[in-house]
């Protein structure tokens, strides 16, 4: 089996898609490995195991509404785009969502995927509980509040399967989404913060060479329909003509210029259609927002050998959490995203030169996307990942949950 985009072949020994919880118990009660897959948008070996990949997929999303909590209940393998459905049908919303709609709750969280905004913390950052099956296959919750929330949260699978999640909910808000073209480089380099504070979530795509910058998405959260917007900013012109990302047959990104529910304007990506392209590779390193523009101008300088082999580069930002393993964490953050074509040489070439480019930045690598900074490294960038270690230790003492990728950063010798 593949990953979504057929750039990684896993390499268990079983597939397993349980439609129970009962029966996700006995299946981890019984195994010597295992470790939980969502809905394969990973693009390394960061889900793979030597025993049995387990899947929550299959299982109802069962939501439950505590209305005096403020928190929905949804089963682990729920996709964002059935949860936003749902809520939007209860008049609710969450905070943020993913570009890509279609990923699993569980999967969203364990790697902390982010969504965009400014004041927005990650999808992780609505997570009021999870329900974990631990390595004897028995149930337990860990909740906001308990001391080790902050390190169970954004977990990479260390800690069990997770099979229920709790998410903080609010009342349903209105979106709207429009493109500007023609942001001038030294604009945006001139003051990042002004361009990524435009709106609600903001988005900026780049292809590193191209000068203006061709497009800018800015999410902004009305108070009515009728609202008015800038027709500029930053000497950027807003379009009228939809916009895609990337160049497709399919009308599959969110309409712009109107205003609507926010689970059909916040994602980039249509709830109701197949998303993006899936022939290509993924790479994303967080660092500083303070560091933005130096950042950017590190990693333009390697804009002539990046653009041939890049679809597009999405630059977002997410604000600061508490998260023991967030790429967040303790940070405000912009996230430089590179979405590369299906050119696996070439983009191994690539992220190393990156990484140094960034290297003064103490970049973070998105967990599921392709990088080659060494586990160390990854680790050393994280202050509370002894902590991590350390509760890892305690909650899978074998490591029934581990697989190649996630040993080697557990051992990982952070002071190397």
């Amino acid at each position: 089996m593949r990953n979504w985009s057929g750039t990684y072949e896993y390499r268990a020994t079983a597939v397993e898609a349980p439609t129970t919880v009962d029966a996700v118990q006995a299946l981890v009660a019984r195994s010597r490995r295992i470790r939980a897959l969502g809905t394969r948008h990973s693009f390394n070996d960061l889900a793979d195991t030597t025993g049995v990949l387990v899947t929550t997929t299959e299982i109802a999303p069962e939501f439950t509404i505590d209305e005096d909590r403020r928190v929905v209940t949804v089963g682990a393998g729920t996709r964002y785009a059935a949860v936003a459905t749902f809520l939007t049908g209860e008049g609710l919303a969450l905070h943020n969502m993913g570009s890509l709609p279609h990923i699993s709750v569980a999967g969203a969280v364990a790697t902390g995927t982010h969504g965009s905004g400014d004041l927005n913390g990650n999808l992780s950052t609505a997570v009021r509980g999870i329900q974990l099956v631990g390595p004897d296959g028995a149930l337990r919750w860990v909740r906001h509040g308990d001391p080790d929330f902050a390190g169970s949260v954004v977990a990479l699978g260390l800690l069990g399967v997770v099979v229920r999640v709790e998410l903080a909910v609010q009342p349903s808000y209105l979106v709207r989404q429009d493109v500007y073209a023609g942001l001038p480089w030294a604009t945006l380099l001139a003051d990042v913060p002004a361009i990524t504070s435009a709106g609600y979530s903001v988005s900026v795509f780049t292809d590193w060479v191209g000068d203006p910058i061709e497009q800018v998405w800015v999410k902004r959260r009305l108070e009515s329909a009728d609202e008015t917007v800038p027709d500029q900013i930053g000497g950027a012109v807003r379009r009228g003509a939809a916009a895609q990302i990337i160049e497709s047959d399919d009308d599959n990104t969110t309409q712009q210029g109107i205003a609507g529910a926010w689970s059909a304007h916040l994602p980039h990506f249509r709830i109701d259609r197949t998303p993006s392209n899936g022939d290509e590779i993924q790479t994303e390193y967080f660092i500083a927002h303070s560091d933005a523009a130096a950042a950017l101008q590190a990693v333009r300088a390697l804009g002539e050998d990046i653009a041939p082999h890049l679809l597009i580069t999405e630059l977002r930002t997410i604000a600061a959490d508490d998260l023991w393993m967030s790429t967040a964490s303790g940070r405000d953050s912009l996230a430089i995203h590179f979405t590369w074509r299906n050119e696996q040489a070439a983009v191994e070439a690539l992220c190393p030169r990156i990484e140094a480019a960034l290297e003064p930045f103490a970049p973070r690598p998105h967990w599921g996307k392709v990088n080659t900074v060494p586990k160390a490294v990854v680790a050393s960038r994280y202050p509370r990942f002894a902590d991590f270690r350390a509760l890892v230790a305690r909650a899978d003492p074998d490591r029934k949950f581990s697989g190649p990728s996630t040993d080697a950063l557990l051992d990982a010798d952070v002071a190397a």
